[in-house]
């Protein structure tokens, strides 16, 4: 794992270059060179600065970013406290920086701030077709829990679907 990141808690500030990272990330073309891309699922934006600014003013909820030894910011992470759990979403690495540790750091970090904040397990949902993306959990010892859950398929503001879209649920326990 790469030892030049540095993870910290993202501000306000930092609100425009998330935003660029997320919606590159996932959707357009840019997000064609990683292989986390959902372009081939849904159309429009990822995430928007109105939705950032709520998941950073939330008193239960915190960004991570992750930043490379240039400075420039690789990689980010939404937790939530739910309860006992915690709940992780937003998982983004750059396309570009793809496959170097980033993610499994940002795992890492999300792991010890639940632990921080006495949870018994971290959950999060995925597009049940990223058949890839759930792999990849699974083999950082995340399981499918058996439960499903709509896609907001009518809420442009996370995307437009190209066709049905479901999400299942994943659980690490700690």
């Amino acid at each position: 794992m790469r030892d030049d990141l540095i993870i910290k808690v993202a501000a306000k500030d930092d609100i425009p270059q998330l935003e660029k990272l997320v919606n590159g990330a996932f959707r357009g073309d840019s997000s064609r060179k990683g292989w986390t891309t959902e372009a081939d699922l849904l159309d429009g934006i990822r995430t928007n600065k109105e939705l950032l600014v709520g998941m950073i003013n939330r008193g239960d909820s915190i960004i991570l970013k992750c930043i490379n030894g240039r400075d420039e910011l690789v990689g980010c992470v939404y937790l939530q406290k739910q309860e006992e759990k915690l709940y992780l979403g937003m998982l983004t690495v750059a396309p570009d920086t793809q496959s170097q540790g980033i993610g499994k750091r940002l795992l890492q970090a999300s792991e010890e701030y639940a632990q921080m904040q006495q949870c018994t397990a971290i959950r999060m949902t995925v597009i049940s077709l990223r058949k890839e993306l759930i792999n990849w959990y699974e083999r950082e010892g995340y399981k499918t829990t058996g439960e499903r859950k709509p896609f907001p398929s009518n809420d442009p503001r996370f995307g437009l679907p190209k066709q049905e879209l479901e999400f299942v649920v994943l659980e690490k326990q700690l």
